[in-house]
């Protein structure tokens, strides 16, 4: 039996605002720790720069340093209370879906997370090491007749690329999900998965042409694994089909 609209518009208001109470409690519980997870995120930094002692990322305005830290703490209360927000996002959902839907919902609830891990994880333990090394190789050191030439970066800056690498290369990885999801609906077939090979590769690179730092390594280490997913992605869309 459906349950009438106002009944839905209470329910959604009731998920939204456990959702809101969870992201904001994972905030408040992240901020303390702020300064460590920003830490953590400059360690590629300091390592490319060869773990010197008296390298410095500054910041110039009074209240810089205070709102890169609520970001850090925005993103990572979002990524602690997220499976909480999907939790409530199923509660909301799941009621309406068939037990063939439901059995298809499942896999990407739990896929998702795991996908978005693995592209941050490759954003920065391997994108981030190569491109920071690239950059800092147009240091110079002093010389009798001109002047050094060092990177002193802003932290909020620096926050906003890592972060930007981060949650790109996260999003990207969902791309076997929206493939399977847009043959589940009828929008993509497996025919024309595997005629548009070359377009779709060709889209790749420029996707990665434009998210990553504009040095060999980086839009590569996107290209390749995007790729492998892409034809990952084919494959399960097969398997499904025969299912």
């Amino acid at each position: 039996m459906q349950k009438p609209l106002l009944e839905h518009l209470i329910e959604l208001r009731l998920r939204l605002i456990y959702a809101v109470l969870a992201l904001s409690a994972g905030v408040a519980a992240s901020y303390p720790f702020s300064s460590s997870i920003f830490q953590f995120l400059t360690e590629p930094l300091w390592r490319a720069m060869g773990e010197e002692e008296g390298r410095r990322l500054i910041y110039t305005g009074l209240t810089e340093a205070f709102l890169t830290y609520l970001k850090i703490s925005l993103f990572s209360g979002f990524m602690i209370s997220f499976p909480f927000i999907l939790w409530q996002a199923w509660l909301f959902i799941g009621p309406g879906l068939y037990d063939h839907e439901k059995k298809t919902f499942w896999p990407v609830l739990i896929a998702s997370p795991l996908l978005f891990v693995m592209g941050a994880s490759l954003a920065y333990y391997g994108v981030c090491p190569w491109a920071w090394t690239f950059f800092l190789s147009f240091e110079m050191p002093p010389s009798p007749h001109g002047l050094s030439l060092q990177l002193e970066a802003r932290m909020s800056e620096y926050l906003a690329l890592i972060l930007k690498l981060i949650l790109a290369f996260g999003l990207c990885f969902q791309l076997p999900l929206v493939i399977l999801s847009l043959s589940k609906i009828g929008v993509l077939s497996l025919e024309a998965l595997k005629r548009n090979r070359k377009y779709a590769f060709l889209i790749i690179v420029v996707i990665a042409a434009i998210i990553t730092p504009p040095d060999i390594i980086s839009p590569l280490s996107l290209i390749i694994p995007l790729y492998a997913l892409y034809e990952i992605s084919i494959g399960l869309v097969k398997v499904y089909k025969k299912n």
